[in-house]
């Protein structure tokens, strides 16, 4: 029987890849400490995920990290192992693939990068996202990891020596030249079509994101019984870390549609000292307040339109970009575990894999449950926090429609069968 590890290097693809799995009813764990010992992982455990938290560490550290987990994984009897890589190629994507191919001892690893379902596909060696090449996206402006590269292979060899092979559409050889398979797909078919042409011996090591993930629990069928939706808070608590303008449009309609909005200043967000204060307390039990009424609150790290508070908060105090990511990402978690403390009854729904790291890590939680999508890459998860269990939303910054958090907040209150006028 498969048993497969999949290795992403951040939280909220570490989900919605996991998913895939889970909602077949495979038996899917997703660990959040990149030293996991494998040999923990019970029989029972058909598929792990490991948040190995390589997408901001330099490359060296990236591979050493990949290679780590893929020759322990081997050793404790993992039979399939899958590099997880962003759908918009953001990260360490030449040293990761590469480390896995040199843990494994392999020659060969078919990477299909493509996530046609939420219009990210590869043409021509050539990375789209919303028909435009990645570059030239919205995530070429990503003021943490910017896509500074399109293709495929540039992307590939700015990090790694291995040879890159390109198949184009419809192309899957039977033994291809050595070196890292990249395959065009512009369909879920086409992934799958691809996917049977590779074999079983070719699907032992592959990446791509959680587009041929989706596939790639077909093609191994792992499965069981799938698990239930459990009832959920109808209330909608958003903790927004991310600040891609995809998940910037969703506050927006959010808030044109009745949403409270709460804005953290440069002090709320980035000074931990601030948590101890008078000030911190009143603040909380006011957002309290404001999310048990309107059961549809948003606590966001963006500053206003037009204005960079924090950036200059930061520049005044020798802060560096990455200071300031992990500032905010921690800052949140915290607040978010005060609020809890203090008797949010609600769903969260957390953006961005910084902010669903630093949660988990606040209440303590090393392992968490995948359960469903409730949309494209909205996937809900549990966690248990002073025995409660807790269900949260985790959705990648640049994932999702518009009206993405307005449907969410609908689909609770119908799940509750609740028909006022907030519904």
């Amino acid at each position: 029987m498969a048993r497969l590890l999949i290795i992403a290097d951040d939280f909220t693809g570490a989900l919605d890849t996991g998913v895939q799995f889970a909602a077949r009813g495979a038996e899917t764990r997703v660990a959040t400490d990149p030293d996991y010992d494998f040999s923990r992982a019970g029989a029972e455990v058909q598929v792990l995920v490991l948040d190995a938290e390589t997408r901001h560490l330099p490359p060296q550290e990236a591979y050493k990290a990949v290679f780590r987990a893929v020759r322990d994984a081997r050793a404790a009897g993992f039979t399939h192992i899958y590099k997880k890589t962003d759908s918009a190629l953001r990260g360490n994507i030449g040293a990761e693939l590469a480390a896995a191919m040199d843990a494994a001892g392999a020659d060969r690893l078919a990477f299909l990068p493509a996530l046609p379902g939420m219009n990210r596909i590869t043409r021509g060696g050539v990375h789209y996202i919303d028909g435009v090449p990645a570059a030239q996206s919205v995530f070429g402006r990503d003021p943490f990891e910017p896509v500074t590269a399109s293709a495929v292979e540039e992307i590939i060899a700015a990090q790694s020596d291995v040879p890159v092979v390109l198949h184009p559409l419809g192309e899957a050889e039977a033994e291809p030249r050595p070196g890292i398979q990249v395959y065009d797909a512009e369909t879920d078919g086409g992934l799958l079509e691809t996917g049977r042409a590779l074999g079983p011996e070719g699907l032992r090591l592959c990446a791509g994101c959680a587009g041929f993930a989706s596939v790639l629990a077909e093609l191994l069928d792992l499965r069981g019984t799938p698990p239930e939706r459990p009832r959920l808070a109808p209330a909608l608590f958003v903790a927004c870390g991310s600040v891609n303008p995809v998940t910037l449009r969703q506050m927006e309609e959010a808030e044109k549609a009745g949403f409270c909005r709460a804005r953290l200043t440069p002090v709320q967000k980035l000074e931990p000292s601030w948590l101890e204060s008078p000030d911190c307390a009143a603040a909380a039990a006011a957002w309290l307040a404001a999310a048990g009424e309107t059961r549809r609150f948003i606590l966001d790290v963006n500053d206003p339109p037009e204005q960079d508070a924090a950036a200059a908060y930061a520049k005044e105090r020798g802060w560096t970009t990455e200071d300031l990511r992990l500032r905010i990402s921690g800052q949140l978690g915290q607040l978010v575990r005060r609020l809890l403390d203090g008797g949010l009854d609600a769903t969260l729904l957390c953006t961005g894999g910084d902010t669903l790291l630093a949660l988990t890590r606040a209440v303590g939680a090393a392992e968490l449950l995948p359960l469903c999508e409730l949309d494209a890459g909205a996937v809900l998860t549990a966690f248990t926090y002073h025995g409660k269990t807790y269900h949260i939303i985790s959705k990648s910054g640049g994932f999702g429609k518009p009206d993405l958090f307005v449907r969410l907040a609908r689909s609770l209150c119908a799940g509750k069968q609740e028909e006022d006028a907030v519904c």
